[in-house]
Formats: C-alpha cells, sequence, structure tokens
C-alpha cells in the first residue's frame, strides 16, 4: 500500500514522502479499512511541526481518522463487516491507504454520508460532542464563546450549541464572518483587527460569558478565563497559539506556554470556575467504552441533521503538502480532506 510518511519536522514541502508500506494484519479486536478519504487536523500540523510529545517518532504515519470501508474484521468484531462504509479513530496512521484500528473507535455511516463529510466525525465532531455534551451541560439561553468558529471543530461546536439554544459569540477572520454568522453564531468577531475580550464586554457587560471553547490557548485563554461569569467554565482543547513563525521546536511554544497565566484552585473555588481539557485520544485510550458512546451520539446527530460537517477542500495523496500548508494558513473553512 501508498502512505505518506512523515521523515523530517518542519516545512510542509521538505516533510513528507509517499512510501510502500506492508498492508496491516487485523488482529482480534480491530479493524482492517480500505481509506477513501484522510482527515487532516491542526494536530498533525503540529506534529510536523516536531512539537506533539504522543505522535510516533519519525519516519512516522500520522493521521487520526479516515473513512473508507471495511476490508476485514477481527473475530471478536460484530457491529460491522466486510464491505460496510465507515468512518473511524486511527489514533495516528491515517496517512495511509490501508488502516488497521481498534473496534471500538470504527463507526459504520449511512449513503447520505460523504466519505468526506464522515472524516470529520470522529475526531472532530467527537471533541465537540465530548465538550459541550459530557464535559459540560449547557441550558437555553446561555452564552456561549467559540474560538475558531470556522474550523472543522469549531463549526461543529456551533451547530451543536445552536441545537442547545444558547447564545453563540464566534471568533474568526474577516474573511470567515459570513459562515460563521449563517452557521449559527450570534456575535461574530474578527480575532485579527478586534480585541475580542474589548468587543465582548462591550456588548453583553464584564464577566457575561457561561462557557468559552478554546482552541488557541495562550494569551486567549488568559483573556477567556476573564470574560468568564461565577460558575462559568473554561474547555481547552487545543493549543493552536503554539504555531507562530517559522521556528519548531521548545522554543516556540515558550511565549504560549507563559500566556496562559498563573492560576490557584482558591480563585476558582471563589468563583465556581473549573477548567477542563481534553484530549480525544486520551479518552479513547482510558475509556473506550466512553469514546464509543460519543462516537455513537455523533453519527446520530449526524443522521438526525443536528450537524453537518462542513468540507473546506480535499487534495489528493501526492499533495499533502499543499493540504498542510492550506490547513497551517488558517485560510480554512471546516474540515481539509486527502482523497486516495
Amino acid at each position: 500500500m501508498k502512505a505518506i510518511v512523515l521523515t523530517k519536522y518542519g516545512a510542509a514541502d521538505k516533510a513528507f514522502q509517499i512510501e510502500d508500506r506492508p498492508i496491516p494484519q487485523v488482529h482480534d479486536d480491530s479493524v482492517l479499512i480500505k481509506v477513501h478519504t484522510t482527515g487532516l487536523n491542526f494536530a498533525d500540523v503540529v506534529a510536523r511541526r516536531g512539537l506533539y510529545p504522543d505522535a510516533p517518532k519519525n519516519p512516522a504515519i500520522i493521521g487520526y481518522d479516515v473513512a473508507g470501508t471495511v476490508e476485514a474484521v477481527g473475530k471478536n468484531i460484530s457491529h460491522v463487516k466486510t464491505g460496510d462504509r465507515v468512518t473511524a479513530l486511527t489514533r495516528f496512521n491515517g496517512y495511509a491507504e490501508y488502516v488497521n484500528t481498534v473496534g471500538y473507535g470504527v463507526s459504520k455511516i449511512s449513503d447520505d454520508i460523504s466519505f468526506a463529510e464522515a472524516t470529520a466525525l470522529s475526531t472532530q465532531a467527537c471533541t465537540a460532542y465530548y465538550s459541550l455534551c459530557e464535559c459540560v451541560q449547557l441550558h437555553p439561553n446561555d452564552t456561549v464563546l467559540i474560538h475558531a468558529a470556522a474550523g472543522g471543530v469549531g463549526s461543529i461546536m456551533t451547530q451543536i450549541a445552536k441545537h442547545k439554544k444558547c447564545k453563540i459569540i464566534g471568533t474568526a477572520s474577516s474573511a470567515k464572518q459570513e459562515f460563521i454568522l449563517s452557521n449559527g453564531v450570534d456575535i461574530a468577531i474578527d480575532y485579527r483587527t478586534d480585541n475580542f475580550k474589548t468587543v465582548i464586554e462591550k456588548k453583553l457587560g464584564e464577566k457575561s460569558v457561561d462557557f468559552v471553547f478554546d482552541s488557541i490557548g495562550g494569551k486567549t485563554f488568559k483573556k477567556g478565563m476573564q470574560l468568564l461569569k461565577p460558575t462559568g467554565k473554561i474547555i481547552t482543547y487545543g493549543a493552536a497559539s503554539q504555531i507562530q513563525g517559522s521556528k519548531s521546536g521548545i522554543l516556540s511554544t515558550l511565549p504560549m506556554a507563559f500566556g496562559f497565566g498563573i492560576f490557584s484552585p482558591i480563585q476558582l473555588l471563589m468563583n465556581s470556575h473549573a477548567i477542563i481539557g481534553v484530549n480525544m485520544l486520551r479518552v479513547a485510550d482510558h475509556k473506550p467504552h466512553l469514546f464509543n458512546h460519543v462516537l455513537t451520539n455523533v453519527i446520530r446527530m449526524a443522521a438526525e441533521g443536528i450537524i453537518k460537517p462542513v468540507i473546506a477542500k480535499s487534495f489528493k495523496a501526492e499533495e499533502i503538502a499543499a493540504a498542510h500548508q492550506f490547513l497551517e494558513s488558517r485560510k480554512s473553512i471546516g474540515k481539509v480532506v486527502v482523497t486516495w
């Protein structure tokens, strides 16, 4: 089979090679998938920069999610069969024509969901659902701030929060304002030209936000904490601010790390605040039954039309460098995919 292999850290146009690799062997609790579409996530960019400790060491096949057809199943697998159309969490190894992955991370999809759309369900939609429906309890008229509201996770978060009848504030660049408003955002803020904290305080008052969903980290996280009402919660599921400029390595992460600030449990206690971190790999590794519950509900919500993944752009496998450059440019709206 063909696989896209990360051979060196740094710029996308020098990082990857397409190589021949053996087709993985199915085991008792796994599913072998013939991949039609591989999804890209911002974590892939972080891994390519050498900043993701969980990623396998080079030469490595990265990639979290795929969609395709079942090629073979292990003897303990009964919920899918050969030939089924599926989406899957891969926990790396997704940049390949065939993927062998754990059965609880695989779910059948209906014929009306495209393979490209399906790649957004197992990682990004699961992150959105877990963050909004498992970590917290949203109520009608709650004020919710979603950063990167035009991204793969943020766009689905918006759809779920709108379904929950929340008031939604979304940040995105000026080119994406029309999209996030059409997707359900009530107050759109251009983070490149406006200080989102100042805008929110002018429109809604100080400490006016019930929930912040933050994929940026650093100073953005600190400002989000300052906006929380008493009883408010901030859910952090990324640190995109560590990707600044062309530098790779630990030095590029220091400004982001210092930007978070220092918080005492006493501060949280006095305001009944909560800081919740989300890493879906940890959920899948340590609570597979919970991940499967999340994936099952995501597939249900997609079937019911509550969530609808948006595809930003599709690239061929040979165009992996361009796909990474497009995702890293932050010009994408929704999911970026690679097709085999």
